[in-house]
């Protein structure tokens, strides 16, 4: 592919519903193009797009593909999404580096809900959007009922720029709005043809419409449409273009991905109308959208030119880590096939590989520059899952392969609790999860079994009680013993513990205080009456006592031990669960089952509010443990909002478990 300048790259993101037709289009269009000889499928593992072996296995895209082709001088860099919603970090970051979103939905299935998310982090981030309804071709396929789901999901801006010309078995042409010509499909190749004279009416009514909103947003051709001038194409497509630059106006296309029809027409309003990308100025500067971990090459970062051009072998600067970052070799990638490439012009996609410590969203800039750039959006991770080595082998390689995949996918999350002694992994939903744990198989070759996650309870008291603790050995030579009373209370919540000193006449040294103290906390950490960590406790060393020759630290350490434990027992002991804000936005009619299903839950509603458009918002406090599976309740693809439903989630504070299920508890659980 030969080089070309900004004004002559777009960068297209496809996004839409899982199974709209997104990749069937992006192979529709490398082959309008002529970069590939025959479109491919994922089932067959000849897609360009879904190349990785999980989503041949699974059928679905699971990551961004890049797939750059050349169309009448121009370089068109197709970003196909996934339309899984466990994906959608993935669809935040191909839009990050769009210049254009292309909604690809079904003529069959309408507006779905990946269809409003991928909307959703389109219009927060402003970019210029079109829809391509397609699969019109199909079955039960109606462009009229698909049109109107789409205005009344996304407003007056949806605005048709085709019609079809038939329908389901019959589909097999489009009809130019803006140029009042029809065009029509066989076998893949297209004939300019007469507007069908059933359709004339319509296309009449609708060429008209279209262009009243186009000239509304320029008071010069508005002025000159009004006193029944001529408005001709060109001004009417330069028009359009600033309409759709601005996302005020977002045209409709329609076709068929798999029939071919349509196709040349998408292409060339990507070129004719679709907005190139801006040149922010400046020295070279690059943002990573994308980072692979490939076990045999190592970490490839995907990145846009922002300003430049980057040249190979350039030393640029990672603003995050402040390293210098050389481009020993740059390549231009298609699905998985690479090739070497010298320069990259702004506006372009391009990936290097074994960047030290460069990873999704970091901006290389030159050697003191300025340059900065908005940060990409990582959605939250909402379903998390234990994971343990499954052999010693295994083990041994698991950070190393948990980090990779950490750089790879920013929405994956790797923590390990030191408290409960486990690694947990977060993600989006089931199916990232289960992809997660084959890629640390399948490229890293590590093992791993699955476990529940252990929810932190903790354990304090509600009364007060004294114990002594007396430790004493005698095994020959010096022997040890200490001997500590305490008086063990409520503390305040949120303080741990506070020790307060209160030994008079020396009965316990002074320099063997602090040994009382350090072993009443690991006493603590172990675990009280029900093995849980005990918090927010007030404990008073009273008195003690010591002998000249057998005392030392390791017997008031155990000492002090041994009389928190006894006091613990005695102090009316409760266990504590972790309690979590939970923030839902799910559409109105669905307020009333979700609220039920938190009472269910033990949450507590603080309050519900109305944000307009039919959504509604509803913040609880329910305890963690309820919370554990909510990711699997709620979004899609589950059933109680029809998957329109998202929530964040964050901890609270604790609260006393109820005592009825107090003996379902167990610190090993």
């Amino acid at each position: 592919m030969k080089p070309v300048t900004t004004d002559r790259i777009r960068n297209v993101a496809l996004v839409g519903h899982g199974g709209a037709g997104k990749t069937t289009l992006a192979e529709a269009m490398l082959l309008e193009s002529g970069t590939i000889k025959r479109a491919g499928s994922v089932e067959d593992g000849t897609s360009v797009c879904d190349f990785d072996p999980e989503e041949q296995r699974r059928g679905i895209s699971v990551s961004l593909a890049v797939a750059p082709l050349a169309f009448d001088d121009h370089k068109v860099n197709l970003i196909d999404t996934p339309g899984y919603a466990d994906f959608v970090g993935d669809v935040a970051a191909g839009l990050r580096v769009a210049d254009l979103a292309i909604f690809v939905v079904s003529a069959v299935e309408g507006v779905e809900v990946g269809t409003e998310t991928a909307w959703r982090l389109a219009e927060a981030e402003n970019i210029p959007r079109a829809v391509f309804i397609t699969k019109l071709d199909r079955e039960r396929a109606s462009f009229d009922r698909t049109l109107a789901a789409l205005k009344s999901a996304f407003g007056n801006g949806i605005a048709p720029l085709e019609l079809p010309i038939g329908q389901e078995n019959d589909f097999r042409g489009v009809i130019d709005l803006l140029e009042d010509r029809a065009r029509t499909y066989s076998d893949g190749t297209a004939t300019e043809s007469p507007i069908p004279e059933e359709l004339a009416s319509t296309e009449h009514e609708v060429h008209e419409a279209l262009v009243e909103g186009i000239v509304v947003g320029d008071d010069a051709l508005m002025e000159r449409y009004l006193a029944d001038e001529e408005v001709d194409v060109g001004e009417l497509a330069h028009a359009l273009a600033s309409g759709i630059a601005s996302a005020d106006v977002f045209p409709v296309l329609c076709g068929s991905g798999s029939e071919h029809v349509g196709i040349d027409r998408l292409l060339r309003f990507i070129i004719d109308e679709g907005p190139a990308p801006t040149d922010q100025g400046g020295p070279p500067a690059a943002l990573v959208f994308k980072t692979v971990a490939d076990p045999y090459v190592g970490r490839v970062n995907l990145f846009k030119v922002l300003a430049g051009p980057v040249r190979v072998d350039d030393h640029l600067t990672n603003v995050r880590t402040g390293a210098d970052a050389r481009l020993h070799q740059i390549t231009t990638i298609r699905g998985k096939e690479q090739e070497p490439v010298s320069e990259v012009p702004v506006g372009d996609l391009a990936a290097v590989a074994k960047l030290t410590d460069t990873t999704t969203g970091d901006l290389l800039t030159a050697p003191g520059s300025t340059a900065t750039a908005e940060p990409l959006t990582t959605p939250v991770p909402v379903l998390a899952t234990a994971i343990r080595a499954t052999s010693k082998a295994d083990d041994d390689k698991l950070a190393t392969a948990l980090h990779r995949l950490d750089d790879e996918d920013p929405s994956l999350q790797v923590r390990r609790n030191d408290r409960t002694h486990q690694v947990v992994l977060r993600g989006m939903g089931e199916t990232h999860l289960s992809l997660a744990i084959a890629r640390l198989h399948d490229k890293f070759g590590v093992e791993v079994d699955e476990e529940p996650v252990k929810v932190e309870y903790r354990e304090t008291v509600t009364g007060t009680a004294e114990a002594e603790g007396k430790h004493k050995k005698q095994s020959g030579g010096h022997g040890q013993f200490g001997v500590a009373t305490i008086r063990l209370e409520p503390g305040p919540p949120g303080t741990g513990l506070e020790f307060v000193d209160a030994v008079v006449g020396g009965a316990i040294p002074r320099p063997f205080i602090p040994a009382v103290e350090k072993g009443i906390r690991e006493a603590m950490e172990h675990g009280g009456v029900r093995g849980f960590p005990v918090v927010d406790v007030k404990v008073t060393l009273l008195d003690g006592k010591h002998h000249s020759v057998d005392s030392n630290e390791m017997s008031f350490k155990m000492a002090g031990s041994l009389a928190f434990r006894s006091a613990m027992a005695d102090a009316h002991p409760v266990v504590l669960e972790p309690i979590s804000e939970l923030v839902v936005t799910v559409p109105d009619e669905f307020q009333g089952d979700v609220m039920g299903d938190l009472n269910a839950k033990r949450g507590r509603i603080q309050g519900s509010a109305s944000l307009g458009r039919g959504d509604a918002e509803i913040v609880a406090h329910v305890p963690t443990s309820e919370l554990q599976r909510y990711a699997i309740d709620l979004p899609p693809p589950r059933s109680m909002t029809h998957g329109r439903g998202t929530f964040t989630v964050s901890h609270d504070g604790y609260e006393q478990v109820p005592a009825h299920l107090v003996d379902r508890l167990s610190a090993d659980d």
